[in-house]
């Protein structure tokens, strides 16, 4: 695998910034989103309120919205009569992870909720009873939950890096500025060039193949 990489960045050389681009764009917007995603998830899964239904109910309806939905939301928002035109990040990386994380986010706060609410409640019971703070038992649900949130993230990448419709919509697919893997796909598949359509695909397969295989390696070791 790792030879078959080794020739394939040698012969496709151009396509190094598309993939680095595409990198930067989907490990940034994860990033972002996790940060968010896991500490609403983490407070939702440890109180009980009267709409945390309700919550989960547009939680679950976010995690399926389509992206182009995403994307023209976050055009209207970054577009010249928009309120932030003022920036000027439309058609740049910037709008791409705004877009990208905006989609991811409610995947890492809903799955957070359902896969560690059980666990952290009796982890909070737990830390309380020992007399630990707000702050030590919010890191002590991370550390004991890490399976579960390495997973969650890993999904919310997974989502980011495959990601076509909003970034195409908000980054415009320029090429050496806004162009990614999915955009580059769509383009090249779009003019009848196959082989570097399928080449990018198999680099994002190999990228799923490596975050996956990460994953299962730290699970074998606990």
């Amino acid at each position: 695998m790792f030879e078959f990489m080794r020739e394939f960045l040698t012969t496709y050389n151009d396509l190094l910034p598309v993939i680095a681009l595409s990198l930067k764009v989907s490990v940034t917007s994860a990033f972002i989103a996790s940060i968010l995603g896991l500490t609403s998830g983490i407070f939702v899964a440890l109180h009980e309120f009267k709409l945390k239904k309700t919550v989960m109910r547009v939680a679950n309806t976010l995690m399926s919205l389509p992206p182009v939905l995403i994307g023209l939301l976050v055009y209207m928002m970054l577009s010249r009569k928009g309120p932030l035109g003022s920036f000027g990040l439309l058609f740049s990386p910037s709008a791409m992870i705004v877009s990208q994380s905006l989609l991811v986010f409610p995947i890492i706060f809903g799955l957070t909720v359902t896969s560690i609410q059980e666990a952290a409640k009796d982890i909070e019971l737990t830390c309380i009873s020992l007399g630990a703070d707000k702050k030590s038992t919010f890191m002590t649900i991370i550390s004991e939950c890490r399976l579960q949130i390495f997973s969650v993230i890993t999904a919310g990448f997974g989502r980011a890096i495959s990601e076509v419709g909003a970034v195409m919509m908000v980054g415009g697919n320029i090429k050496d500025k806004t162009r990614v893997m999915t955009t580059y796909i769509a383009l090249e598949t779009g003019k009848g060039n196959f082989e570097e359509a399928v080449a990018i695909g198999f680099v994002l397969l190999f990228i799923s193949f490596l975050v996956n295989t990460i994953l299962y390696r730290m699970q074998r070791r606990e």
